[in-house]
């Protein structure tokens, strides 16, 4: 079995929210609701989901962007949530984010340059000739001349200004790097070309990915296992053909239905999700999902269903009361 390398138990993150004239009433905006689940050492994790679910916001807890409210995040045998100030600068070499936009995530007013060296800057590697040269090899690594070094963000296309951010991810040689929808800015082929560059560094680094994207036909080409997400929970969890061959929570099913297919005329395997997603503020008793689900039973509404393994050969888990029919 695969060495762990990071291990979320029961990870909860909630959001004050005020309302009222005077802004007097306090609610609590559950974006994280007890999310437990492991990745391997080289392994990609796919996390897939409806937006406002919560997928970005797992993903900036994990590296303490934002603080959770409770639960453990162990790397590599340590919790990071009781990490210092320091500890954690320091453990940041190993954990690193590429962001869903590629403009706002770098500073226009730095060259490409700049913005790869900072990371090597502040964790003190090297001299300035050292990094120079470090930052030249990344930016031919990620497919990017040379002259790139002396160029600003604005005068690159979007995909272009993708790869300038993946240089600055692996410009600490991290283990683990969270990708929060990192193709949704980018033409269709161009997501191809990032793709096929996220594939050559994981081989190559034996990086651990944490992908998070909407688009399913991607999650399923990249990743080795697939968990999806609603209203703040992990509600599947299996390897990535288990998933679309044999997926056994309703959501996961609607969601794969949801999937274009290529032949003209073909009808979805699946009739249309109708409702909308409950406000995370006030989520429904028992299963979350029991006030879209067509075939919910009294006893969905009234018991929130276990994540548990329903099948050991594929290390498949589900949240459902029903997973095993």
């Amino acid at each position: 079995m695969s060495e762990t390398l990071l291990s979320i138990r029961n990870l909860r993150k909630y959001f004050a929210q005020r309302s009222g004239l005077l802004r007097q009433h306090k609610q609590y905006l559950h974006a994280l609701d007890g999310v437990s689940f492991d990745i391997a050492r080289g392994e990609t994790l796919g996390l897939v989901g409806e937006s406002g679910c919560g997928k970005s916001t797992l993903g900036k807890a994990l590296l303490r962007l934002y603080e959770p409210d409770a639960g453990e995040i162990v790397f590599d045998g340590r919790d990071i949530r009781t990490l210092s100030r320091a500890d954690m600068r320091a453990l940041r070499q190993r954990m690193q984010m590429v962001f869903q936009d590629p403009y706002d995530s770098l500073n226009s007013r730095h060259t490409v340059g700049a913005i790869i060296e900072e990371p090597l800057i502040v964790h003190r590697i090297g001299n300035d000739a050292q990094r120079r040269e470090q930052v030249r090899e990344l930016l031919q690594r990620v497919g990017l001349p040379d002259n790139s070094i002396e160029r600003y963000p604005h005068e690159f296309s979007g995909g272009q200004r993708q790869r300038i951010g993946i240089a600055r991810a692996i410009a600490l040689r991290p283990d683990f790097i969270v990708c929060d929808e990192p193709l949704s800015a980018l033409d269709v082929s161009v997501q191809a070309q990032i793709i096929n560059l996220l594939l050559e560094l994981r081989a190559s680094m034996n990086l651990s990915l944490l992908f998070i994207s909407h688009d399913l036909s991607v999650v399923r080409h990249l990743s080795d296992r697939v968990a999806v997400m609603y209203l703040g929970e992990i509600v599947e969890l299996a390897p990535a053909a288990t998933i679309y061959s044999e997926a056994r929570h309703p959501y996961t099913q609607y969601l794969i239905a949801s999937i274009p297919k290529p032949e003209p005329g073909a009808r979805a395997s699946m009739p249309l999700l109708h409702g909308e997603i409950p406000s995370p503020l006030h989520p429904p008793s028992g299963c979350r999902f029991h006030t879209r689900c067509p075939r919910a039973e009294d006893i969905c509404k009234a018991e929130k269903p276990e994540f548990r393994l329903i099948a050991s050969d594929t290390r498949h888990l589900a949240a459902c009361h029903f997973a095993e029919k």
